[in-house]
């Protein structure tokens, strides 16, 4: 069986997507370099890649995310803070719905009681 062979270039261990981002970006270099040598009026004016024909960012993955133990915890403590209003105000929205139910299809409750009541 052939062994494979590993290049040691760092331009073949990137994704495709961004070795041929960088080349773009190295020739766009070189063009520019290449117009402004040129003498005066006869230079191309430079295109603006900043509107809305500009190309996607390559899409990336995140692997790891290193966050100080005492920070993550105190953001998990403020989210539990800002979840019990949040509870209340639901509790409340239920329980309204629960009395709309109640109020509008009476015969649900004798369904509760039946349910509650084995025999």
């Amino acid at each position: 069986m052939a062994e494979p062979t590993f290049s040691m270039t760092a331009d073949d261990d990137m994704p495709r997507t961004i070795r041929r981002e960088r080349e773009a970006r190295e020739r766009e270099a070189r063009e520019r370099e290449a117009r402004e040598s040129l003498p005066g009026p006869a230079s191309v004016p430079s295109i603006d890649r900043d509107g809305p024909y500009d190309l996607p960012s390559p899409a990336a993955t995140v692997t790891a995310i290193d966050v100080p133990f005492g920070r993550l915890m105190a953001f998990f403590l403020k989210a539990v803070f800002a979840a019990i209003p949040a509870l209340v105000v639901l509790t409340v929205l239920l329980w309204l719905f629960g009395q709309g139910l109640q109020t509008f299809f009476p015969q649900l409750l004798k369904l509760k009681i039946l349910i509650y009541m084995p025999q």
